[in-house]
């Protein structure tokens, strides 16, 4: 049984919460470079250039990408060979966001009580999701994800029968109704399946996966492909401006579903799509 200190997941993740709001993964810039070279409308061109332009400012100046720097989230992949010492993980991980969006003087977003509107100051409590994996080490998962996109998240119990054009056509009119609102390009997360919450779980999950990593489904990474394509011709554009580059990728987790169910969520990512990982 390997030991892991609760000190080396606050040093870790106090590092994580602020790498992810100054520097954001290559996957999203290129993903944008690439936009820019298919983008039609001059004032999409101009949008993404300047979203290219504030991401390296953020990246050498180390200075938040945008001034939502979002609801810590938190996938851990806890290795069942792994004994944590000295406290426990979600005190940890709570413990380093706090440190994290202190020391990296990251705005503070979370309020305690969601009718009393109470800022708890820290930023915290973080959203934690534990999953049990084999092997004696920690992997760790961090999204900083902000409140406008994550506003334009949707859940719809639809009927079997609906079908996968039925769902299409759902996760179409989200992005639709959603517009300008989570600020595009966006990537669309997808969960089809499980039960309510299961759905919604996956369709945050799928926002961890890197911009342009395709699902290892081949039918799923088709209809992957199929979406992008359908919401781009929408028009919504950068920041809602107009043109094809309203979003950068779709991604899509499924699992088993009730023979009664089909249960599909939509979670919207901003252009910022911030997202860190690693392993202990």
């Amino acid at each position: 049984m390997r030991e892991i200190h609760v000190d080396q997941i606050i040093d870790a993740v106090a590092q994580m919460v602020q790498e992810a709001n100054y520097d954001l993964g290559r996957d999203v810039e290129n993903a944008i470079r690439s936009a820019l070279s298919t983008e039609e409308s001059q004032t999409g061109k101009d949008v993404l250039n300047q979203l290219l332009q504030n991401y390296d400012i953020a990246r050498t100046e180390r200075v938040p990408i945008c001034q939502d720097t979002g609801f810590a989230v938190f996938i851990v992949e806890l290795g069942q060979d792994v004994h944590i010492v000295g406290g426990n993980l979600n005190d940890a991980i709570n413990e380093g966001v706090r440190r994290g969006y202190r020391d990296g003087y990251l705005r503070k977003s979370i309020v305690g009580h969601p009718l009393e509107r109470k800022n708890t100051g820290d930023n915290t409590p973080a959203v934690i999701h534990v999953e049990i994996v084999d092997g004696d080490q920690i992997k760790i998962h961090m999204a900083a994800k902000g409140g406008g996109s994550e506003n334009m998240s949707f859940v719809k119990m639809m009927k079997p029968s609906d079908g996968v054009e039925g769902v299409k056509e759902f996760i179409i009119d989200c992005v639709r109704q959603a517009g300008p609102n989570p600020c595009p390009p966006i990537v669309v997360g997808v969960g089809i399946g499980g039960t309510f919450e299961k759905a919604a779980y996956l369709a945050k999950k799928s926002l961890f996966r890197e911009v342009g990593k395709r699902s290892h489904l081949e039918d799923i990474a088709r209809l992957e492909e199929e979406l992008l394509e359908k919401i781009n011709k929408l028009g919504i554009g950068p920041q809602g401006l107009g043109g094809r580059t309203t979003a950068l990728d779709v991604h899509i987790e499924i699992y088993p579903a009730h023979i009664a169910s089909l249960p599909v969520a939509v979670n919207i990512n901003c252009h910022a799509s911030r997202h860190k990982e690693v392993v202990l």
